[in-house]
């Protein structure tokens, strides 16, 4: 039993970083109403600009501050240069968009800041929580305890300016309907500028969580990836969802790829491992079969 709820507590902090990619999905969802494929080569471009600055010789801090600054440039620019020309087109235009944002992401990183496989050392060190392990028996990753605080700070912090502000408010009406929330006076390009400069706020944080811990590397754009099944579970729209599609997902990987092959190989035999790969996209489809919005998410009914 202890080794069963060893496994479930780390599933579900590492399910916390995961709702972290899945969250700048989110942001831009509420705002245009289109899925931004970028994401994750933005994840990726924020570590390499961290990793690049900090090669020049800047310490840390500095490095991240100037990374931000790199990703609000980053997303003013596509607001101005794409969506603003893109506006009241069909969402698949939209997405197409995204789609070749990503490649120019992937592209311009490394010609910038180089391609080599680089640490990202923030000072926590990804080892067991002695007292906890002293007391309990669970192993518990100092790395994860701190990642996931992290990221419930951060969702709590976007919750709130989503729900209580003045601009959350206007990025809800933007979401819903470009052309009546600019008939009420919002300022779309604004709004949009704001939310995509928010949504590279949220990649810097996760590829300075991912790039400690992995590496800084193209294989952090997969990680988008896995944020797939947690928007489905959890909506396309919700903050709190992302968290709770997280969870769920981080949580049954890990549990599938324990405790599913041991019973796979005795019914049929051979090798089953690898579980962990698929198992959340094989759960995200079986639960679209019963809940296509998510848990959190809104749904859509179409009146003729």
């Amino acid at each position: 039993m202890q080794f069963f709820f060893e496994v479930t507590i780390n599933g579900l902090l590492s399910g916390l970083m995961y709702s972290l990619v899945a969250l700048g999905f989110v942001l831009i969802y509420k705002a245009s109403g289109v899925f931004n494929f970028a994401q994750g080569a933005m994840v990726y471009f924020a570590a390499l600009a961290v990793v690049g600055l900090i090669d020049m010789g800047m310490p840390l801090w500095i490095a991240i501050i100037g990374s931000f600054c790199v990703m609000l440039v980053m997303g003013l620019a596509t607001e101005r240069y794409v969506l603003r020309k893109l506006v009241n087109q069909p969402p698949i235009t939209l997405f197409m968009a995204t789609i070749g944002l990503t490649f120019f992401l992937e592209g311009l990183g490394p010609l910038l800041f180089g391609s080599d496989v680089r640490a990202i050392n923030l000072g926590i060190v990804d080892e067991p929580i002695i007292a906890i392990m002293d007391s309990t028996g669970l192993i518990i990753s100092k790395f994860d305890l701190f990642a996931s605080a992290t990221v419930l700070l951060l969702v709590t912090v976007l919750a709130l300016f989503f729900q209580k502000t003045k601009i959350g408010r206007a990025l809800r009406a933007v979401a819903d309907d470009h052309q009546a929330a600019l008939s009420l006076g919002i300022p779309l390009q604004h709004i949009w500028a704001i939310v995509w400069g928010v949504a590279g706020f949220v990649a810097l944080v996760a590829g300075l969580l991912w790039g400690s811990r992995n590496g800084v590397q193209f294989a952090l754009t997969m990680t988008a990836l896995k944020a797939l099944p947690v928007l489905i579970l959890g909506g396309f729209t919700s903050v709190p969802g992302a968290i709770v599609g997280g969870l769920i997902i981080g949580a049954s990987e890990k549990l599938a790829e324990i405790y599913i092959p041991p019973v796979m190989q005795d019914m049929f035999g051979g090798n089953f491992g690898g579980i962990e790969g698929w198992f959340p996209y094989v759960f995200a489809l079986i639960f679209l079969l019963f809940r296509p919005e998510g848990l959190f998410g809104e749904k859509h009914i179409d009146r003729v």
